[in-house]
């Protein structure tokens, strides 16, 4: 899920994904604002058949938070 989300990250934001980890700060290490947010949570909705709630959003706050629930949903 991992790879998956990284390549998301790459072909949807345009983000150099070699350094990501899973321990990397959406907003303070790859700079993505809420806008950036909500498109990639529609394009996972979109690529993984889920819906994303608010406030599952608003606990995003590294790449491994992202992972745990995409893991858990999809």
């Amino acid at each position: 899920m991992f790879e998956k989300l990284k390549s998301i990250l790459e072909e949807e934001l345009q983000l150099d994904v070699s350094g990501i980890t899973l321990e990397s700060n959406l907003s303070n290490d790859l700079g993505i604002n809420s806008i950036e947010l909500a498109d990639l949570v529609m394009v996972c909705e979109e690529k993984f058949d889920i819906e994303f709630k608010d406030e599952d959003i608003y606990k995003f706050a590294t790449v491994g938070d992202v992972v745990k629930f995409l893991e858990e949903n999809a």
